[in-house]
């Protein structure tokens, strides 16, 4: 199933800032990032889904975009975004 309402409220309070934080980079890139695997195992059994398939390569193109701002603004904050979510090298 997709990102359900509460799932997404837990990787907000995971990766938020300050207490009323919703739309940092980090929760944006977090959120991404879910949908983003979900959309990787949908593809396994549907092949042919390519309407969905531009969504997802939309959502990683929004991803790398964030995370080249944060990256850009504050070197250290991207390590601990992308060594928490387990993306990158």
């Amino acid at each position: 199933m997709a990102l359900t309402r509460d799932s997404k409220s837990q990787l907000i309070s995971d990766f938020k800032v300050n207490p009323s934080d919703t739309g940092s980079p980090e929760v944006q890139i977090a959120v991404l990032t879910a949908r983003i695997s979900y959309l990787t195992e949908h593809f396994r059994a549907h092949r042919k889904d390519h309407a969905s398939r531009r969504g997802l390569l939309m959502m990683v193109s929004r991803r790398k975009r964030l995370l080249e701002y944060i990256k850009r603004h504050n070197a250290e904050r991207y390590k601990q975004v992308i060594e928490r979510l387990g993306i990158r090298k």
